[in-house]
């Protein structure tokens, strides 16, 4: 099986998409918690800010020496990285590949020589399942993609080996 997922077609830039390293991307989505609670998508920046205001602040009121929790915490997040079910979405690497003005289809091509059409203004609409409880998806894989509403999370789409922009 192959896990390099091209993405090719009609758009400016050719790329190849690697799920195995994707483990370290902050723009990682809990997919136990999407499916369940629902999901927010988080600002880098705003993120950023609130982290810098909590380490300021603690550092005013303690000084600039660690808690011993500190060391705890990093281990448990740490942990549950590496457990976890992850997915990331395609709209991040459409951004980079730059889609032409005439694309207007999306094709997800699968091992069994099947083609799945989508139109392109929905594939903002994507997750790529890329860790299953902290193991890479190799059956059926390298990914699993999924609908961000839910709706084939039954069925998602399987053996995925490349998407195609026409």
């Amino acid at each position: 099986m192959e896990t390099i997922i091209p993405i090719k077609g009609n758009v400016r830039h050719s790329i190849t998409l690697d799920p195995t390293v994707w483990i370290f991307d902050d723009r990682r989505i809990d997919l136990d918690e999407y499916f369940t609670n629902g999901y927010v998508e988080k600002d880098p920046l705003e993120a950023y800010k609130k982290a810098m205001g909590k380490h300021w602040s603690r550092e005013i009121m303690e000084g600039s020496t660690f808690p011993p929790t500190l060391k705890s915490e990093e281990t448990f997040e740490d942990s549950k990285e590496i457990t976890g079910t992850y997915g990331i979405s395609l709209s991040h690497f459409l951004k980079i590949a730059d889609p032409l003005e005439n694309a207007q289809t999306l094709f997800i091509e699968t091992t069994d020589g099947n083609s799945h059409p989508f139109p392109l203004s929905e594939a903002k609409e994507f997750i790529f399942k890329f860790c299953d409880e902290g193991k890479p998806v190799l059956e059926d894989g390298p990914v699993h993609v999924y609908f961000k509403d839910g709706s084939n999370i039954d069925k998602p789409i399987r053996n995925v080996t490349a998407i195609r922009i026409d």
